[in-house]
């Protein structure tokens, strides 16, 4: 979920394009229900129900594991699983389909057949324009390449909204909301509601807490992760060099302080 960046914001600072303050302030039933009516105006949701709170999917213990800043159930059996993202990546994209495929095993593990797999929406809320056609929305069906009116009918759909954008038509409302994310002030009734919201989560002492846990456990996740990219940049280093493998073993152990069955498996990593 999210990025380092806005997690190293403190908590006093945070606005609603922050992922995890987005995810608290949409715990408000009605405030989800009333955000995804703007973002689909041709469904009729009557409530949104949450199969569990900020919704952590746990797959096979080697994957890497996913958590959804918001995953809510309208009760009409369709899934939506809302995201704030405030740095755009170009693996966005694939990043849907990871989210998509771990929604549905997911729903398959509870035993439900392929074939009534629930309809899904993955919505992602960027804070600029992936695909820089200057839109304020892009809405993703799988259609068939050779005659666009043939669509699989998968029940998956992923929309991705620019608060940068500039073109398309959309309601009043939604461009409000997505003016509100990019930081304008405004005095729009719904954006007075999620700012409430926000204030409101941000006086919520667990929650602080969490995001401090979050944040310190991102630093040592962004350390961990420099420490093996040196590792890895001396093995190759070595390696180009023609240095013996027991070699550049002893010099692992040294440098980095790993043991030599450490050091052996970073050996093995790297091949």
């Amino acid at each position: 979920m999210g990025d380092m960046e806005t997690k190293q914001t403190k908590w006093e600072e945070l606005s609603i394009s922050n992922d995890f303050l987005f995810g608290k302030a949409m715990l408000d039933a009605e405030l989800c229900k009333e955000l995804l009516q703007k973002i689909l105006p041709d469904l009729d949701i009557d409530h949104v129900e949450y199969p569990e709170l900020q919704k952590a999917i746990k797959e096979d213990f080697d994957a890497k594991g996913v958590r959804l800043d918001v995953y809510v159930n309208d009760g009409k059996g369709t899934v939506y699983d809302i995201e704030m993202q405030a740095v755009t990546s170009k693996y966005l994209p694939r990043r849907t389909g990871y989210y998509q495929s771990m929604i549905d095993l997911q729903l398959v593990d509870k035993g439900q057949d392929y074939d009534t797999l629930n309809n899904s929406y993955i919505i992602f809320i960027c804070l600029s324009d992936l695909f820089n056609k200057g839109r304020y929305m892009y809405t993703f069906e799988n259609t068939c390449k050779e005659d666009s009116e043939v669509i699989l009918n998968d029940g998956a759909k992923k929309i991705f909204l620019n608060a940068d954008g500039k073109n398309g038509v959309i309601s009043k409302e939604l461009k409000e909301f997505l003016d509100y994310v990019a930081g304008k002030p405004s005095e729009a009734i719904f954006v007075k509601k999620l700012e409430y919201a926000v204030e409101k989560a941000k006086k919520n002492r667990e929650w602080r807490h969490e995001y401090m846990t979050l944040m310190m456990r991102d630093r040592e996740n962004q350390k961990i992760g420099e420490i093996r990219g040196k590792i890895y940049e001396t093995i190759s280093m070595g390696r180009d060099y023609n240095i013996p493998e027991k070699e550049i073993l002893t010099r692992l152990q040294r440098k980095f302080d790993l043991t030599e069955e450490q050091a052996r498996a970073y050996l093995k990593e790297a091949e």
